[in-house]
């Protein structure tokens, strides 16, 4: 049990671990670097804290107590403002703010998309379907098995929703591959608002909540709980209009190249599942898609294009 004393040696180890980080980022800088003469010569290299202050828009003292390691009150804002003067690149950024105990972690995102390398691996676990997933249950990539597994492209003339979330709670249940139980979606939902929780400052994620909770009143209900959670690994019934249900271990794991990222692989859980998956694999596109198509031909017209 964590007690008190506890929970104060972490909070004063962390913010010393911030002050020795600060330190050392501005002892890399060099006046020149900011646009400042260089002056008389420095005693230590690197920028002085009142010219970091000054830069930053802070108070020398209030940012000389930041790297005391003193117990005052921060702000994303001002961290902000303190990692651009310090040219803090994405994972540092990060850093400073779980050291720092700010309510809100930004998360760290790529400029330049998806490492080619992640696509590669992807198709190499064929047959196993696997997707990489956002924090946000967006689709970022997956393999061909995958899309077997679980039609994500357009099924005849239907588009599909690349956000898994959405799938899940705004399509119709008989013809969703996801046949998540209820545990299953408080679960995912619980993932959510952990994810969210470390995001509030991006609007799109607060469009995203809310359209899933004036739009599914299953979604509103189980958000309303305050539940958080971590993706896990677990035994889950996928649907499959051209083969059946296959039973699958789903393994998650988390992807630190992309942050916040994570990555799903089905597993067919005994021999039935793995005859169902290679059937299913070595069927055509259109065998496979024929009947998700005939059943929303049968049971949701209104769901068709055109």
């Amino acid at each position: 049990m964590t007690t008190v004393g506890d929970a104060r040696a972490l909070n004063k180890a962390q913010r010393n671990e911030l002050g020795a980080f600060l330190k050392s980022r501005r002892a890399r800088i060099t006046p020149e670097d900011v646009g400042l003469p260089p002056g008389p010569r420095r005693r230590t290299p690197g920028l002085r804290r009142e010219e970091v202050a000054q830069l930053s828009g802070v108070g020398v003292t209030w940012y000389t107590w930041l790297e005391q390691g003193r117990e005052i009150n921060v702000s994303v804002q001002v961290l902000d403002a303190v990692a651009r003067t310090l040219g803090l690149d994405a994972a540092e950024r990060s850093h400073v703010y779980r050291l720092a105990g700010v309510p809100t972690i930004p998360s760290p995102h790529t400029e330049t998309g998806l490492p080619e390398e992640l696509q590669v691996i992807l198709d190499h676990l064929a047959p196993l379907p696997a997707v990489l997933l956002s924090a946000r249950y967006d689709l970022l990539a997956h393999n061909d098995s995958y899309e077997s597994l679980c039609p994500i492209r357009a099924v005849g003339d239907v588009i599909t929703d690349v956000n898994i979330a959405k799938r899940v709670f705004l399509t119709p249940k008989c013809c969703n591959a996801y046949h998540h139980s209820w545990d299953d979606l408080r679960r995912m939902v619980a993932y959510l608002r952990g994810a969210y929780a470390k995001n509030l400052h991006d609007p799109s994620w607060q469009e995203f909540i809310d359209e899933l909770c004036t739009k599914s009143p299953d979604f509103a209900t189980m958000w309303a709980r305050n539940d958080v959670a971590v993706p896990i690994s677990r035994v889950k019934t996928v649907r499959n209009l051209a083969v059946g249900d296959l039973d699958m271990f789903v393994t998650s794991m988390s992807l630190p190249a992309v942050p916040g990222s994570w990555v799903q692989i089905y597993t067919p859980t005994n021999e039935a599942a793995w005859t169902k998956l290679r059937t299913l694999l070595a069927m055509s596109e259109q065998d496979r898609g024929e009947p998700w198509l005939e059943h929303r031909r049968v049971n949701h017209p209104e769901l068709l294009a055109g």
